[in-house]
């Protein structure tokens, strides 16, 4: 039986995305490293099917189902005790746990949650909609940008587009994540079948067409603490290998990159990289933990901001562990972190 004296933690993971496997292991992740000893955890799947039932998935692999009435578990031994939380740790990437939609459920429930809140994480989802919004602040250079509607996709003019961008440019799902479906574009015979490619995966219909910036890509991860504090964490370089031409999903988790922690870059680039991440952070009302992602031309001596990701991954090899990590906390006590500064998020 649940220890009635600790919080009741929903690790929540899955989702309808590409991204599901990379949810799955940042909630494994979660759950193997939080201190039992402080908190009941319970593992809550939401499968790929969207009509498929959330449920409990047990220690022993047995699946409870959640009563989204109430998100509660009710077990079936042990006089059937109904399990009600306290707080929900997202670990979901992507729909529908980094773009709105389960913190406004959240929200409705009066339950609190460890990610950004229902407003700025639907508009971080969507670059095509966020990059306006952070390039309004004047703080960081965005890149130039095309969102297109699949209402646009049967007149979509590849030549027109393209006098209106140079190649390279990055073809990509507009609410996507870990560069599902993400093409690096470099002949007109490519741009049709990219859009398709993007538009496929995006939930919403919308394709982000972008400039190339060439350099080097850079991420911040923020966090403010339970007393308020924020945390910016040394950067991190992803350098891809001689076989990837950019950050996408083989990099990012197939080990196609090298990721450097700290970067090894002059110190007024890392200061002003961790300087703009501060004042986003909080320009974007962002809570939880947060990272922001870069590329900065050496040539220009310029910073473009790409992109926010409000649920980083957050296994131990992830990069905004490895900064925490490099800052003197433990992939442990960051999970702690999250949870405590939630907890007094919601109280106060």
């Amino acid at each position: 039986m649940a220890d009635t004296s600790k919080k009741n933690i929903a690790v929540v993971v899955g989702g309808y995305s590409g991204e599901y496997d990379v949810s799955i292991s940042t909630g494994a992740a979660i759950y193997a490293n939080v201190d039992r000893s402080k908190y009941n955890l319970y593992k809550i799947v939401i499968p790929r099917d969207p009509k498929a039932g959330w449920y409990h998935l047990t220690d022993d692999d047995a699946q409870i189902p959640v009563d989204r009435n109430d998100f509660s578990v009710t077990l079936p031994s042990n006089g059937n005790p109904k399990i009600q939380f306290d707080l929900a740790y997202i670990s979901i990437h992507g729909n529908p746990g980094e773009n709105g939609v389960l913190q406004g459920y959240f929200d409705m429930l009066g339950l609190p949650y460890t990610s950004c809140g229902f407003y700025t994480s639907s508009l971080t989802a969507s670059e095509g909609h966020c990059n306006p919004v952070v390039r309004s602040f004047g703080i960081v250079e965005v890149a130039k940008s095309r969102l297109l509607h699949r209402t646009q996709a049967s007149a979509f003019d590849a030549d027109a587009l393209l006098r209106e961008f140079e190649l390279p440019v990055f073809v990509k799902p507009a609410s996507g994540g870990s560069s599902v479906a993400t093409t690096k574009v470099k002949s007109r015979e490519q741009v049709a079948q990219a859009v398709e490619d993007a538009m496929r995966e995006d939930g919403n219909g919308q394709v982000l067409v972008e400039e190339f910036i060439e350099g080097r890509e850079f991420d911040c991860g923020v966090i403010r603490d339970a007393e308020g504090k924020l945390h910016v964490f040394p950067i991190t370089e992803v350098i891809p290998h001689r076989d990837s031409e950019y950050f996408d999903y083989n990099t990012k988790y197939n080990g196609s990159s090298s990721k450097v922690t700290p970067a090894e870059v002059e110190a007024e680039v890392s200061e002003r990289i961790k300087d703009v991440s501060a004042q986003l952070y909080d320009l974007l009302d962002c809570r939880g933990v947060v990272r922001f992602d870069y590329r900065y031309n050496p040539k220009q001596k310029q910073l473009y901001f790409l992109e926010v990701n409000t649920i980083p991954g957050q296994t131990p090899e992830s990069m905004v562990p490895q900064q925490a990590r490099a800052a003197g906390i433990s992939t442990a006590d960051l999970y702690h972190m999250v949870i405590e500064g939630a907890l007094a998020g919601a109280s106060r």
